[in-house]
């Protein structure tokens, strides 16, 4: 069942992040309910409560634009009628002013994010509070960014530059979002850090004590370039040298200072790269296609239950179905 985010972070907030993941084919779609209701594979049932988790499904302008928009809606509608028991929300990643209203007037998104973070303040806060206010006309809620992260993700490229708490309060207040992307020391992409650092827990305690009780942060740029799958990667032909991400153990301690949601992309890119490459190097003569996407399903399924049990999230799913009422 789609809802919207301010129905998830309500529960979450404070306790754990809902994973945001993005996807872009059939195959992240299945292997991607299937991991938030705690299966990896068709024949597992019913749903393990103990590992099933509320989610949200996450479309980049890339993925829109990779062949068209309908197709991935038309993947998710599927997915929710043939997993009814799912709770999840619809987000668009990286929107521009023009992509948020697409998304808005189409009546599928319950969310979109505006990312006017490249502008200058206020010309960010004059950006966002025009998708504010078309979206709330419609029952759409906006997440916004302000802040810059490093590193190269599909058409997203950036350089650090990390949230200021007084700014922060300033947008959450003109701008009327409903969640704010911030910028505390993640990147985009496979190549994230360098030596020791990590998250700058620091400022976003500043940034969660001056923004107004409960509201809602999102960390973009988290995922963990889990070393098992880089070497995965690269004992089957690849060249991923020196890829590293987050630290998994530093998801909670977020989600406790009020992170609610923690974008997902490159780790996903990666399970399908190993799989693939993998698959064909094992057998040569193979060229059917299904063949890579029968081991990526599961695979993917059950790295989506391990990363909602590193978010906290793990076994939500059905005191998130009583608290919003679902």
């Amino acid at each position: 069942m789609i809802v919207t985010t301010t129905d998830l972070f309500k529960h979450a907030y404070g306790k754990y992040a809902v994973g945001a993941y993005n996807i872009n084919n059939l195959e992240q779609t299945v292997g991607l309910f299937r991991g938030n209701l705690g299966k990896t594979a068709a024949n597992d049932d019913p749903t393990d409560d103990s590992k099933s988790a509320p989610f949200i499904i996450q479309i980049s302008r890339g993925a829109r634009s990779y062949t068209d928009k309908r197709f991935l809606e038309g993947l998710i509608r599927s997915a929710e009628a043939v997993f009814p028991e799912a709770i999840f929300a619809v987000h668009l990643d990286h929107g521009t002013e023009e992509a948020c209203y697409d998304c808005i007037d189409s009546g599928f998104y319950s969310s979109v994010m505006i990312d006017a973070s490249h502008d200058p303040l206020e010309k960010n806060i004059e950006i966002t509070k025009r998708v504010v206010d078309r979206a709330h006309a419609k029952g759409v809620v906006v997440e916004a960014e302000l802040g810059q992260l490093g590193g190269v993700e599909e058409d997203v490229v950036g350089s650090v530059c990390l949230t200021d708490p007084e700014e922060a309060a300033e947008f959450v207040e003109k701008s009327g979002c409903d969640s704010l992307a911030v910028a505390i020391g993640t990147s985009h992409g496979a190549y994230k850090f360098s030596g020791g650092q990590g998250l700058h827990f620091d400022v976003l305690e500043k940034i969660q004590k001056i923004l107004p009780e409960g509201f809602p942060l999102v960390m973009h740029g988290s995922s963990s370039v889990p070393q098992e799958w880089v070497d995965r990667v690269n004992a089957a032909g690849g060249a991923l040298k020196g890829a590293s991400g987050v630290d998994e153990a530093q998801y909670l301690p977020a989600a406790k200072l009020g992170v609610c949601k923690i974008n997902i992309d490159t780790d996903g890119r990666l399970v399908w790269c190993a799989v693939l490459r993998e698959t064909f190097q094992d057998k040569p003569e193979d060229f059917d296609l299904r063949t890579s996407g029968k081991v990526f399903m599961p695979e993917y399924a059950g790295y989506i239950i391990h990363k909602n049990q590193m978010f906290g999230a793990a076994g939500q799913l059905e005191s998130a179905r009583a608290a919003i009422g679902k």
